[in-house]
């Protein structure tokens, strides 16, 4: 009975087992053949995908130290270049971008008792106060924005906004487009 079945799988190419005596090509050596052109293959493709890896990192590195980088900005409060503002009782330090022209982040003074009366912004305004309290008043609620406080004054909202009475403010200032103060009517 076992004779009965090698002979059938030897006759299939199936079972290469010991043959004795039979000429070269055989089955069994064309499927040896076959397991090393396979590996061969295999070992070609993952040397390929290996090499190309190992290109897309290099190029990565490369594009990371380019001259597309933006930098890392770092300015203390206490050293920014300020300049007076048109309107009298606030100076900024321009931190990045340009308030005059979009997207942009300052250090911002209110001298002691600065009043800005009411008005609006055409762009998203947000306000982190660093020293003093930067004061704030719409028709719903008034707040004294001191050191550590967050203030968002949306686009086209109506507010009224000063500077203590004694330290004045010094505040981050970021807004989402130029910079403007529209009096309110």
């Amino acid at each position: 009975m076992v004779t009965g079945i090698l002979s059938r799988y030897q006759r299939t190419g199936v079972y290469n087992g010991c043959q004795s005596g039979k000429e070269s090509g055989s089955p069994a050596e064309e499927h040896t053949e076959e397991n090393e052109m396979k590996k061969s293959l295999i070992v070609s493709g993952v040397g390929a995908l290996i090499i190309a890896v190992a290109a897309g990192v290099v190029q990565a590195q490369k594009a990371s130290t380019s001259n597309n980088m933006k930098p890392v900005i770092y300015v203390a409060a206490d050293k920014a270049t300020f300049k007076q503002s048109p309107m009298g009782g606030v100076s900024m330090a321009t931190l990045w971008g340009d308030p005059d022209k979009g997207v942009h982040g300052t250090f911002t003074k209110f001298e002691p008792g600065f009043d800005a009366g009411m008005h609006t912004h055409t762009n998203d305004v947000w306000i982190v106060v660093i020293k003093g309290a930067y004061l704030y008043k719409d028709e719903a609620v008034e707040k004294r924005v001191g050191p550590g406080d967050f203030l968002r004054v949306p686009a086209g909202h109506k507010h009224w906004s000063g500077g203590d009475k004694t330290e004045g403010a010094l505040f981050y200032e970021e807004a989402s487009g130029k910079f403007d103060t529209i009096p309110a009517k």
